[in-house]
């Protein structure tokens, strides 16, 4: 997968949505320890994404899908404490799981197709009795 265009993949895409809804609901949160880790774990998957597919290096590539799972998980957990503060309702919680849920799903399921052995395109040339 030489010819990765950033852009083009749904999983940034996707991403970057989330990193918007986290900020709109941070946005007048005043606890800034807590502001500031949902909103780098919730960049740390954009990136990741990103940094990973610039390397046209397929294992590379998984290394970085797997880091920005990593975070995935973190948002997740953390939008569990963001419900239990009170920073959130139970509906935004849930909402944001389910983006999160979407994204890691799409993740995986970039991390198996990069895996899957790629088959050499065969040319079907006639053989010549001589």
């Amino acid at each position: 997968m030489s010819n990765r265009k950033l852009e083009e993949l749904r999983i940034w895409s996707d991403a970057r949505k989330l990193v918007k809804e986290i900020y709109l609901l941070m946005k007048d949160n005043r606890d800034y320890g807590f502001k500031d880790q949902i909103q780098r774990a919730t960049i740390s998957i954009m990136n990741n994404i990103a940094e990973g597919s610039e390397y046209h290096s397929d294992p590379v590539f998984i290394r970085y899908l797997n880091i920005a799972k990593g975070s995935c998980a973190e948002v997740k957990s953390m939008l569990y404490l963001c419900e239990d503060l009170g920073y959130c309702d139970k509906a935004n919680r849930e909402r944001l799981h389910k983006q999160l849920l979407s994204l890691t799903s799409g993740i995986y399921k970039m991390i198996e197709y990069l895996s899957t052995p790629k088959k050499e395109p065969t040319t079907n040339t006639p053989t010549v009795d001589r």
